[in-house]
């Protein structure tokens, strides 16, 4: 089929009109995702997916984008980046009594801005060409987007499941716009982890369970956002004050050295989510969590799982009698709630007999020490 316009060029523009409405990167790859399914139903096979039963549900369907949208020729796959200046990753998560809420939710939410620009440059695309089918996909679809994001060259799968760029790290959202024209591809880039190992050895719940494979039934990510009951006991201590996902895979990836700061106003850290006091965030009622997450993508938690969550950061802070009087407060609303603050109020009453027993251990060594030197004198 022919076409009144060159498609290299339009690729060249489209890649233009992507940086004016802020993406960091763009690049354009074919459909082709069946080398892909094998490992995507092995994957499944092994419930690796949790209670997201919508993985399963679409089956190969996230390999097929073609089948999303009849006529698809090309996914043009998108980048922008969303680490904030000052994220204080380290200040938040070594301070037990704060709440870390994983960098990319601090500011709005990252699917409506991309879809919103998404839209906007198939509509540019469509206003230079003429009649063009799209449609534009932020997590919104069943869409393996990493690995079209790897085809379309805009970094490559990394050990633990993330795309990552020599230029950028891998602080950044991917989107896809699918469009019914033969546009020219671009070309991967070689896999550069070598033989690091980082990102696995430092998973705190050792989710990812070898290379290239993330089990989510153990990721606090997945433990603290899609999973809708109980926290597995086993797990909760490991997740430390991580309130709403986590970021330790990619702090500790070398490639982020390289990682570049968003200049987009939408992913401003609000204040609030920003290294938050627990107690006063678990002393939040369902009004104002509403009222704060607006416009965020934690809202889609909702408060009893936001409440669920800081009780076991509770749980694995130092004792204090604040923490003890704001979990003691909660008890009641819900069986769900309840479960996890029981839990969070044993591992405080415990911390206090322990801190109890060492002060008094100390006493007991202070005054041995005072007779000893005292009979050294009168010897």
């Amino acid at each position: 089929m022919s076409y009144p316009f060159d498609l290299t060029e339009l690729a060249r523009q489209i890649k233009r009109w992507g940086q004016e409405l802020g993406f960091q990167q763009v690049g354009i790859c074919d459909t082709d995702l069946a080398a892909h399914e094998p490992t995507l139903q092995a994957w499944l096979d092994r419930q690796y997916h949790g209670e997201m039963a919508w993985m399963a549900r679409h089956g190969m369907l996230r390999a097929r984008p073609h089948e999303l949208l009849p006529g698809t020729l090309r996914v043009i796959s998108v980048r922008m980046n969303y680490l904030p200046a000052k994220a204080a990753f380290a200040s938040t998560l070594k301070n037990p009594s704060l709440g870390y809420v994983s960098r990319y939710a601090l500011g709005r939410d990252y699917h409506k801005v991309l879809r919103n620009r998404l839209k906007q440059l198939g509509e540019r695309i469509r206003d230079a060409c003429g009649e063009v089918n799209f449609r534009p996909f932020v997590d919104s679809a069943p869409i393996m987007e990493r690995p079209l994001a790897a085809k379309a060259g805009i970094g490559w799968v990394g050990k633990h499941s993330l795309i990552l760029n020599r230029e950028a790290g891998s602080w950044f959202f991917l989107g896809e716009l699918l469009i019914d024209l033969p546009l020219p591809v671009d070309a991967p880039q070689a896999e550069q982890c070598g033989r690091c190992v980082a990102c696995i050895t430092t998973c705190p719940t050792g989710a990812i369970v070898e290379p290239y494979t993330l089990d989510a039934r153990r990721c606090i990510s997945y433990l603290t956002i899609e999973l809708e009951g109980e926290i597995p006991e086993a797990l909760r201590p490991l997740i430390g004050n991580r309130i709403y996902g986590c970021d330790d895979c990619q702090l500790i990836c070398p490639w982020n050295r390289f990682s570049q700061l968003t200049d987009e106003p939408d992913f401003s850290p609000r204040a609030v989510l920003h290294a938050p006091k627990l107690v006063e965030l678990f002393g939040w009622n369902e009004a104002t969590f509403l009222r704060v997450t607006e416009g965020s993508a934690i809202r889609r938690i909702g408060h009893v799982r936001w409440s669920r969550n800081i009780a076991v950061a509770l749980g694995n802070a130092p004792y204090q009698d604040e923490i003890v009087l704001a979990l003691r407060r909660r008890l009641g609303e819900l069986p769900l709630l309840d479960v996890h603050i029981h839990w969070a109020l044993e591992r405080q009453m415990a911390r206090r007999e322990a801190a109890a027993v060492a002060v008094q251990s100390a006493q007991q060594t202070r005054l041995v020490r005072a007779i000893e030197k005292g009979l050294t004198r009168d010897a």
